[in-house]
């Protein structure tokens, strides 16, 4: 064999060696090279949410943070509170009948008084005004009191200041106390008074009432002190 036919043999031999070689590293043995799974196929692969297999995911579009945070803003909480509270207010602060308007003043033409002498405190005056309408009074104030031709009016004790207007119901009464003088007897400027007018509101202007004093009269000196009227006899006689 001649050495030219001995490198053509060579030569092929290496060709086919090669050709193969390139067929084993890039072919998958059908003469197609093996990219791998397309985008398609892989996503296809991939385990769907919410199916057996998956990983369990919440329903599209329900949030939960978002769904509890509309929910409490929701409720109507605060402003049921706060509409229940500002009408509560309202009709506490109205007082009188109950209705957003006070009752009328009680005046001497609907009313009786008396004048009654008590033994216990020492010198003490009792007055209750009964109302005899058909309607509910407020009996407001303190009485204006004057004894006999007395030139002036005697104070009032302000610490005897009711905590609410005194409102009479028909039939019902009202109270004051009047200190008529110094139990020890140091008051000065003392007299026997035997008539009484009692003034009903501001300046009288709702009438006066003149209840019986006793026949042999009653003592008054500089002490002389009337309470605010009062719900209740016990404290209209505590000062």
């Amino acid at each position: 064999m001649s050495a030219r036919t001995t490198r053509t043999r060579l030569l092929a031999a290496s060709t086919i060696a090669l050709a193969a070689f390139a067929l084993t590293a890039c072919g998958n043995g059908d003469g197609v090279r093996d990219e791998g799974p397309s985008a398609g196929a892989r996503s296809s692969a991939r385990p769907s949410e919410g199916t057996a297999g998956g990983t369990t995911a919440k329903p599209a579009g329900t949030r939960t943070t978002t769904g509890s945070t509309s929910g409490s803003k929701n409720t109507g909480t605060t402003t049921g509170s706060k509409g229940t509270g500002g009408t509560g207010s309202r009709g506490g602060s109205a007082g009188g009948n109950g209705s957003g308007t006070r009752n009328p003043a009680c005046v001497a033409a609907t009313t009786r008084t008396t004048a009654t002498v008590v033994s216990r405190p020492l010198n003490h005056l009792l007055l209750t005004v009964t109302n005899k309408s058909s309607k509910n009074c407020d009996l407001t104030g303190y009485p204006i009191v004057r004894f006999s031709e007395a030139q002036s009016v005697p104070p009032v004790a302000e610490e005897t200041h009711p905590q609410a207007v005194v409102t009479l119901a028909p039939g019902e009464s009202g109270y004051a106390g009047v200190l008529l003088s110094a139990a020890d007897g140091s008051g000065v400027h003392g007299y026997t008074a035997k008539t009484l007018e009692v003034y009903y509101g501001d300046q009288g202007r709702n009438g006066s009432a003149r209840p019986a004093l006793p026949a042999k009269g009653v003592y008054t000196d500089e002490k002389l002190t009337v309470t605010y009227w009062q719900q209740d006899l016990d404290t209209a006689l505590s000062y």
